[in-house]
């Protein structure tokens, strides 16, 4: 068995407790630890961007640790340390992280499976390239927000015309997502297990209410008028296009998964500022 163990960042007590939880797993695990915080940890680095061929890879930090560790883990099974003030990806206290991974790891070993439940992720695509799937959300905006600025889009739900507008850009979320930028551009909350996406305008000049789509339905968001647009997955992998262009947003083939108990969805809701 291959656990792989992300950190976050710059954080001295995330490095100590990954350098725990890897001296308490049993010989046959090999441990793999992310380069940015191995150094700190006093173990080898790995990079994240092979830990998909790991069995189960630990999150030890914020949602944004978590979102960082599900790009490089694909469809591994990733469990969430909560280091954040937040954590609706991650679920399991830091004083019970070494005997919850532990018991996943003893799980494994016993049955060849760890204990996750799939999360949908949302794939952008275009006629020559595809994003990396996002776990919260897909943003196509133009190269700039503010008054003068933006694009003019045309939003699609399986072929038919939902909206048109000049706008900032268009954001659609997954469940999981809808609790983060979503949110604060004025999508709803939407309960985990939900089977949804979330289509919300960003700054539309005409109405543009949020939508909730089912999984399976495909949005397309046609982008003009402005010099170029940008298409985001999660944030971090973004891809610049010209317009006139077409971007094409649907389920992707393989959902995250989540190893380990389940947050509670509305206690978390209670610590959003």
């Amino acid at each position: 068995m291959r656990v792989g163990i992300v950190a976050q960042r710059g954080n001295a007590r995330a490095a100590y407790l990954a350098a725990d939880i890897a001296d308490a797993l049993p010989d046959e695990v090999e441990v793999w630890v992310d380069a940015a915080s191995a150094d700190a940890a006093g173990l080898d680095g790995h990079e994240v961007s092979a830990f998909s061929t790991c069995d189960l890879v630990v999150s030890i930090g914020g949602d944004g640790t978590f979102l960082f560790a599900a790009r490089g883990a694909g469809s591994v099974p990733i469990l969430g340390v909560n280091l954040g003030e937040v954590g609706f990806l991650n679920a399991v206290a830091p004083d019970d992280a070494v005997a919850a991974v532990k018991q996943e790891v003893e799980r494994y070993l016993e049955t060849g499976a760890v204990r996750s439940r799939d999360v949908p992720r949302i794939e952008a695509s275009g006629a020559d390239w595809v994003l990396t799937p996002a776990l919260n959300e897909v943003v196509v905006q133009g190269p700039q927000r503010g008054h003068g600025q933006g694009v003019t889009v045309e939003v699609r739900v399986d072929g038919s015309l939902y909206t048109a507008s000049h706008a900032d850009g268009v954001l659609v979320s997954t469940p999981t997502g809808s609790t983060a930028y979503n949110l604060s551009e004025g999508g709803p909350l939407v309960q985990p297990g939900v089977h949804g996406f979330v289509v919300t305008g960003m700054c539309a000049e005409d109405a543009m209410p949020p939508l909730v789509t089912q999984t399976g339905s495909e949005v397309t968001v046609r982008v003009d008028d402005a010099e170029h647009a940008v298409v985001s997955s999660d944030g971090s992998n973004t891809r610049e296009i010209e317009t006139p262009s077409e971007v094409t947003l649907r389920e992707a083939d393989e959902p995250a998964r989540v190893a380990g108990p389940a947050s509670d969805f509305f206690q978390a809701l209670g610590k959003l500022e």
